[in-house]
């Protein structure tokens, strides 16, 4: 179930993040509401991970699946150009990810 709520709280702060940008300074309402209110099903979920999954191991994740998938929010519906370096690093930061998935015994459940 943590699994779950964890992939509840990176899709919401996706949300969240993608409708700061619509938001433009908190100047424009719906995109502001929807912005706030992904944040706070964010940390309401993000929190409710932490009470199973250690917090070093639950932040990597969710920051770094938050990354990868923001880019690609910014490249397609922002079209925000990503270059190679930072192509790299955020394949990088994915393959972190997928080490402490993989080989960490903090994480398992």
């Amino acid at each position: 179930m943590a699994y779950y709520y964890l992939a509840i709280a990176i899709l919401s702060e996706v949300l969240g993040t993608s409708m700061l940008k619509a938001s433009n300074g908190f100047t424009k309402a719906i995109p502001s509401v929807i912005c706030l209110f992904g944040y706070s099903i964010s940390f309401y979920f993000l929190s409710l991970v932490l009470k199973v999954i250690p917090m070093g191991l639950s932040y990597a994740i969710w920051s770094g699946f938050g990354i990868v998938l923001i880019s690609i929010v910014g490249l397609v519906f922002y079209r925000q150009q990503l270059d190679y370096p930072a192509l790299l690093g955020i394949f990088l930061i994915l393959s972190g990810v997928v080490v402490i998935h993989l080989y960490s015994e903090s994480i398992k459940l």
